[in-house]
């Protein structure tokens, strides 16, 4: 139901899943498994994958800490989108990319559920695409030293608050891995 024209398809996005980004985060090993079977089921359905990552100051692009983990593993011809901000649109050709596939809908993955999931998750539904979390694919690491609640609280929150979002013309919701549609 995206807002969007002439763009039927799905793109499953895999968000900083990279080694300084999810090295200690909570249940990592569980969600890139999990993240790894939503990339096979997406390969299998014909779904595109689209891979972000990120980079600034202190996430130097090419170094060791920047790769995406080796457990996962872009295909020829997917594409990367680098990224400097929080919100993957922001200043990258994930735009373009999503555009030229034809995509409307898009099923988000990855890191950190606080910082740039939830703000690629907004972006992508203010520009009218239908978002779909998968709600045991997303993780982050542990903020509470400086005010932030427990992880597991924050992915609580995410998954509460983004299966209540809405707005015209555009679907919201959040699904399990198990349940998602690709």
């Amino acid at each position: 139901m995206t807002t969007l024209e002439n763009r039927p398809a799905t793109a499953l996005l895999v968000i900083d899943v990279q080694n300084a980004v999810v090295d200690g985060a909570h249940r990592r090993d569980e969600v890139v498994d999990t993240i790894r079977g939503l990339i096979t089921r997406a390969r299998r359905a014909g779904v595109a994958v689209v891979w972000v990552r990120h980079h600034d100051d202190e996430l130097a692009h090419g170094s060791a800490g920047w790769q995406i983990v080796p457990e996962l593993v872009p295909a020829v011809g997917e594409p990367i989108v680098d990224k400097r901000y929080g919100d993957a649109f922001e200043d990258t050709t994930l735009e373009q990319t999503l555009a030229g596939a034809r995509v409307g809908r898009l099923v988000v993955t990855g890191a950190e559920t606080d910082a740039c999931v939830r703000n690629t998750l907004h972006g992508g539904f203010t520009r009218g695409y239908d978002v779909v979390l998968v709600g045991d694919a997303h993780t982050a690491g542990d903020k509470t030293a400086w005010g932030a609640p427990p992880v597991p609280a924050v992915i609580a929150h995410t998954n509460l608050y983004w299966s209540f979002q809405s707005a015209p013309g555009r679907t919201a919701g959040v699904v399990a891995s198990a349940e998602i549609c690709l």
